[in-house]
């Protein structure tokens, strides 16, 4: 007996099929179904043995978007350096063309949604580090989980061509069926030991700011950030599910993401937003200037209010707001932008912050506004050009997209990028973690060197160390 179910299944590949047969060429079909509730992280984890590899994880710190991806349907990645942003963009438009999605829901980030990122700076030379990553690389699920404000949404996306076998979708049906129901296994996660904890280089690195202070006092150079590298080793393979539990206790009002590509993991926890575009709304966030919690309640206010008024620290936050104001002012007709920076507090670190809401054209290019917006003096320093030429030159730490925008855009122009700082790759048994800071010309190397120390503790929690 067929029922009515399987009969949909059925109408809607042949229609999908004879789309495809008819434009000669491979089309999207996209489906969306409600679901009761899912737990995130157990979605994440039943991906492990069918879709490792394969998978990405995203939450922003209110919890009112949390994506988890499983396969991958489509990919759209370059290394070309050039024009990056247009090309993704493009390449997603064109990917959606004529497609077929049966979403009766308004909700932002349900149906097709494209999830990856940037690599921070793509004419920097490519090291062994981050060869399973190219320099713009997105994934578009097969399984895409979408909780929006507490309501779960599950979307299926299969790529149809036109000599595809209509049956496919009624396997596609079973396959999703099967992975729903071992939601209900609870499968053991290895935790793995911390063996060793490499520096790469620090004395180097203290030089090298040494000398970028030097140039600060005499160029045009306002600002540098200079990034580090530590490296962990294990002794067994470390397990993203793992990690992302740990980040989901530890760091939940930041933005968790994890992000898999050819068996590497880029993962980690964010507190810095670099720009969010909900219909004809945009917000953005000015992160900079930072300062240790507290071990008392006491000392963590006399440390907030050491850093809203400290000069070196509000300059430097002045140069973040002003660069993102500019950059936002091309595509918004308004901009809203309190007064003063406040304080941000999350579990090892305070900084300097300031929200910004535009009103921008409902149709207005989220990757655009990302391209104008990276890298922010924060990340790159000031002015933006002639630090990421200088980053490039003294630098030794291939960032790949540590520091770089990772996001999602949906098929109605909506979306979301974070700046991916206090994050790791994930190599087998072995992890690198990433930390920089601004220098500025009255910046010490010692001091700036344990401020990166101060800013690989999240992710050293997460993986078990101290």
């Amino acid at each position: 007996m067929v029922t009515i179910q399987e009969l949909e299944i059925m109408e809607r590949g042949l229609l999908a099929v004879s789309r495809a047969k008819e434009l000669g060429r491979p089309i999207l079909i996209s489906e969306v179904h409600k679901m009761d509730t899912i737990n995130p992280l157990s979605f994440f984890n039943i991906g492990k043995e069918n879709y490792c590899g394969e998978r990405f994880f995203w939450k922003d710190p209110t919890d009112e978007t949390v994506l988890i991806g499983l396969g991958i349907a489509k990919q759209i990645q370059t290394d070309q350096a050039s024009d990056r942003f247009f090309h993704v963009e493009k390449e997603w438009e064109k990917f959606l063309e004529d497609c077929l999605i049966f979403n009766p829901y308004t909700e932002i980030a349900v149906g097709p949604v494209m999830f990856g990122g940037f690599s921070f700076d793509p004419h920097k030379e490519k090291t062994d580090l981050w060869s399973k990553y190219t320099d713009s690389l997105f994934h578009i699920p097969k399984y895409l989980l979408s909780i929006i404000r507490g309501q779960t949404y599950l979307t299926t996306n299969i790529v149809c061509t036109p000599q595809e076998d209509p049956f496919l979708f009624k396997t596609i049906s079973e396959e999703r069926n099967q992975l729903l129901t071992s939601l209900h296994d609870n499968e053991r996660i290895n935790t793995a030991t911390l063996l060793e904890t490499r520096e790469i280089k620090p004395e180097q690195w203290k030089k090298t700011v040494d000398g970028v202070v030097k140039e600060l006092t005499e160029g045009p150079l306002k600002k540098v950030v200079l990034a580090r590298e530590l490296r962990l080793v294990f002794d067994d393979q470390i397990e993203a599910e793992a990690v992302l539990i740990n980040l989901f206790n530890q760091q939940h009002e930041s933005f968790i993401f994890a992000f898999e590509s050819n068996g590497d993991c880029f993962i980690g926890a964010s507190p810095e937003r670099l720009v969010k575009k909900q219909a004809n709304e945009v917000y953005s966030t000015c992160l900079a200037g930072s300062i240790p919690r507290g071990k008392t309640e006491k000392e963590d206010q006399q440390l907030g209010q050491l850093l809203l008024n400290d000069q070196k620290n509000l300059i430097e936050h002045g140069f973040v707001v002003e660069m993102i104001k500019e950059a936002l002012e091309e595509s918004c007709e308004e901009i809203i932008l309190p007064d003063k920076p406040q304080l941000m507090k999350i579990r090892d670190i305070q900084h300097l912050y300031t929200p910004v809401i535009g009103k921008c054209h409902k149709d207005a290019s989220l990757l655009l506004l990302v391209e104008r917006l990276h890298p922010t003096p924060a990340l790159g320093g000031l002015p933006k050009d002639e630090a990421v030429v200088k980053i490039r030159q003294v630098e030794e730490l291939d960032r790949g997209f540590y520091a770089a925008p990772l996001g999602w855009v949906d098929y109605r122009k909506n979306g979301e990028f974070a700046v991916s700082i206090r994050s790791g790759l994930i190599q087998g048994k072995e992890v690198s973690l990433f930390a920089g800071c601004g220098v500025v010309a009255d910046s010490d190397p010692e001091s700036e060197y344990l401020e990166t120390s101060l800013k690989f503790k999240p992710m050293l929690r997460a993986l078990g160390g101290n």
